[in-house]
């Protein structure tokens, strides 16, 4: 465990999706402490309060805002209200770690954005499909390396499967959770900006459906989107048509396209049935092989809690992070809607 996050005190806000569990164990495993937890769910706290030896559970949000020993909010509340609480956390001089996505609309990214400028707090969005991968950071780390030259075009497919587990109410409405593009989909924009480097991009085309759930009038199972950057470009497609017979929640797949050579994950699950996630395969001059991910860091919590503490921007840089919601949004904005 690094000492870099000892010392870092955490107040955690809303338990609505399973992230927040994933964020609270990469922090803690980073060397920071959860001081609160502010959450309506009691089954769901009482399982996070046992977890992660939260010192206290608090009934007002306050509580949690206006104690000064606290350093880091976490906010994984519904989809619709995670960026108000975010501003109010920055406003009352917190640095933030959201869950995605940190907005549904462009005016509440407009205000986030705002707001992290006036206070200078940290803005952060658990992208947990880079965050939480080993093979995702050794793709960094050989991409870094010039293992497959200058990274041209990324291919991200981020199936899910909706399972057989009652979903809040909000997971089925778009106006809450901001449409399948804003929500999963960016995972997918700030993976393309962060493999290809490009600082600069924007939307080609976008396109939206309900194939499988049109008992849910408005839901969307199916989003595609392609993205353009500077001397670069991508393409994403997220759904919720997994089959229940898929031994995880989704086949997460990514291909990076560079000029020597190119980079494939199989993030969760091998179909061809190598046990386990964290599937890496290299092409390049000399071959192809798989690269074993086992041992490769998730840096991202560890630097995030040193930013806290230092004040700077090395787990991922402000304009980036504003970048890959606003991509999500304005691809969810202008997508089309398929017929079925």
């Amino acid at each position: 465990m690094s000492s870099t996050g000892h010392g870092v005190r955490v107040g955690a806000i809303g338990l609505a999706h399973p992230h927040a569990f994933g964020q609270a164990k990469a922090l803690v495993a980073a060397g920071a402490s959860i001081v609160a937890l502010h959450a309506s769910d009691e089954e769901r706290s009482a399982e996070f309060m046992q977890s992660f030896a939260v010192a206290r559970r608090v009934a007002e949000l306050a509580a949690v805002l206006e104690d000064d020993r606290i350093d880091l909010v976490l906010v994984a509340t519904a989809p619709d209200t995670r960026a108000g609480l975010a501003a109010l956390a920055m406003r009352h001089g917190k640095d933030v770690l959201v869950a995605k996505p940190a907005a549904i609309s462009l005016d509440q990214l407009a205000m986030l954005q705002r707001v992290q400028q006036q206070t200078g707090r940290i803005l952060s969005v658990w992208f947990s499909e880079r965050f939480a991968v080993r093979a995702a950071t050794r793709a960094s780390e050989l991409v870094a390396a010039g293992a497959i030259g200058r990274v041209v075009h990324t291919a991200g497919l981020g199936p899910h499967r909706v399972g057989g587990a009652p979903r809040p109410d909000w997971f089925f409405d778009a106006s809450r959770h901001g449409g399948i593009l804003c929500d999963i989909g960016s995972h997918q924009t700030e993976q393309f900006l962060h493999y290809t480097g490009t600082t600069r991009a924007e939307v080609v085309s976008a396109l939206v459906a309900n194939h499988g759930h049109r008992e849910h009038k408005g839901f969307e199972d199916f989003g595609e989107m392609m993205l353009r950057g500077d001397g670069c470009s991508g393409q994403a497609r997220v759904d919720w048509l997994s089959a229940d017979g898929l031994p995880t929640w989704g086949d997460g797949r990514l291909t990076l396209l560079g000029t020597e050579g190119h980079i494939e994950l199989r993030k969760y699950v091998d179909p061809a049935g190598r046990p386990g996630g964290d599937h890496l395969f290299l092409v390049d001059a000399t071959g192809t092989r798989h690269v074993d991910c086992r041992d490769a860091p998730l840096p991202f919590a560890q630097r995030l809690l040193a930013d806290v503490r230092g004040r700077t921007e090395t787990a991922m840089p402000q304009a980036h992070c504003l970048l890959a919601i606003e991509l999500a949004l304005r691809a969810q904005a202008m997508a089309a809607k398929a017929s079925t």
